[in-house]
């Protein structure tokens, strides 16, 4: 071959690296946020897990960086999607609980705020915000934040995939159907076929669609919501290694863990193939600790141990989830943040990231500075309010969780509105919060107390009211 002819080889073999490029250089990131419902701060490889398998997840850490004290903006699921798509605390928002939530019953001695059963269209929706700036947007997998009129499509998603008013699916296996109805665009499917699998497909495609241009692909998948259903194969698999005495241990949760990392690996793999994957920031996290009670077959999925409690309470298992950001071109790979932050500060990111500076009205904070390692977060305090009694905490047969939570520093204070009471914890000293401070130190309880009221009249936080129908156990 002579030179001529190798230059052109080389050329044409150079030329779509080159092009990849040039077009990364001159563009916005893309952003893929992948959401997982109801999983655990230790459920993951790289979070302390033992028996779970997640290799992909843990190489996504690698690249990137991992908070250690990331936090869900609520214990249940709508609440905290809400406070993702908006940036707002859902107590702001008014809608702080699971749609359309638990109706109050005789045995509780407070009645729950009514609360609003959409996210109401006047918000702007981050979707929405990156609509504006030329981004192609899709929402792939679990909505559940209102129904007809209230969809994906109505907040500034370009494309809706299996997203709607439900909270859980209608089918883990194709025909992803029930009682005659259909997941929205999952109608046809080969008999069989595994719903992470396919969600994974949609969003694959989409990225093939769009990787000449900006996009935001939200992919929130339905595991490892209840019921607990995974494949055969992998379930079989986890049953024949030797069960854990403590700790977890439950196969179909771990097989369900399996295929969701399974499906991180794949799209991965997908930006890389279109030459993308340095110019796009992947961000992996949950929208509430595990689900660590019996409610139904199969449970409960997992523990979150050290941390106590889980879904459905304000204890650290309840709200701690896992947050991972990659970024080739700007973050550092390796990095491991301790500052607390909150789901609704993914908003203020994704949007600065874009080269959105204006995030009035929010109450969010960009994390940009901390992953960049350029700056530090200037927040006084975390909150939360919760005033609702979670499917959960009566599975597990306590009555006064609804509350509030305050974490200022190391200190954090629950407080318990039933009760009327709260327990203060140092989490530095006590992550798993077994030593109530609150009686040893009654001005650092007080304060934090007293912080948590200004907060909450300051968002128009809704409270309980005693319940006319209450009905005490004899």
């Amino acid at each position: 071959m002579n030179k001529f002819a190798t230059f052109l080889v080389l050329f044409f073999v150079a030329l779509p690296i080159v092009c990849a490029q040039s077009r990364n250089a001159t563009r916005p990131p893309n952003i893929v946020l992948v959401l997982i419902d109801d999983y655990g701060w230790a459920d993951t490889g790289c979070y302390g897990s033992t028996y779970h398998r997640t290799p992909n997840i843990d190489a996504l850490a690698a690249r990137g960086m991992r908070f250690t004290d990331a936090y869900a903006a609520a214990p249940v699921c709508s609440p905290t999607r809400a406070a993702l798509m908006t940036g707002k605390h859902p107590a702001r928002l008014h809608l702080t609980d699971w749609l359309p939530g638990r109706d109050d019953k005789p045995n509780q001695k407070l009645a729950r705020p009514t609360i609003r059963q959409e996210l109401p269209l006047a918000e702007t929706t981050l979707a929405e915000a990156l609509q504006k700036v030329g981004y192609k947007t899709a929402h792939i997998g679990k909505w559940h934040l209102g129904n007809a009129g209230f969809e994906p499509e109505k907040q500034g998603f370009d494309l809706n995939v299996a997203g709607d008013h439900t909270g859980t699916p209608l089918s883990y296996f194709a025909p992803y159907q029930r009682d005659g109805r259909f997941m929205p665009k999952l109608e046809s499917a080969p008999p069989g076929e595994y719903l992470t699998d396919r969600l994974t497909t949609e969003s694959e495609r989409f990225i093939e669609q769009h990787k000449d241009q900006p996009f935001f692909l939200y992919l929130s998948h339905y595991t490892t919501h209840i019921p607990m259903k995974a494949k055969a194969e992998l379930i079989a698999k986890y049953r024949a290694l030797p069960k854990p005495e403590r700790g977890q241990n439950n196969p179909v949760y771990a097989a369900m863990i399996e295929s969701m990392d399974e499906s991180i690996g794949r799209l991965m793999r997908k930006l890389e193939q279109a030459g993308i994957a340095d110019n796009t920031v992947f961000i992996f996290t949950a929208d509430n600790g595990g689900l660590a009670t019996p409610e139904g077959p199969d449970t409960p999925a997992t523990t979150n141990a050290p941390l106590r409690a889980g879904k459905g309470y304000l204890y650290e298992g309840g709200i701690r989830v896992p947050l991972i950001v990659t970024w080739p071109q700007r973050i550092k790979a390796g990095g491991v943040h301790r500052t607390p932050v909150n789901s609704m500060d993914l908003f203020a990111t994704a949007v600065e990231i874009a080269g959105l500076k204006n995030t009035t009205g929010v109450d969010g904070m960009s994390l940009l500075p901390l992953l960049t390692g350029r700056g530090n977060l200037t927040r006084d305090a975390l909150y939360w309010h919760y005033p609702h009694y979670s499917n959960q905490s009566i599975n597990g047969g306590h009555f006064d969780q609804p509350g509030a939570a305050i974490r200022q520093g190391d200190y954090k204070l629950i407080e318990f509105y039933q009760a009327n009471h709260v327990e203060l914890y140092d989490l530095k000293h006590d992550l798993s919060e077994q030593r109530d401070l609150a009686r040893s130190r009654p001005q650092q309880a007080q304060k934090l107390r007293q912080k948590l009221a200004a907060w909450r009249a300051s968002v128009g936080a809704q409270m309980m009211t005693l319940n006319p129908n209450y009905k005490a156990a004899k």
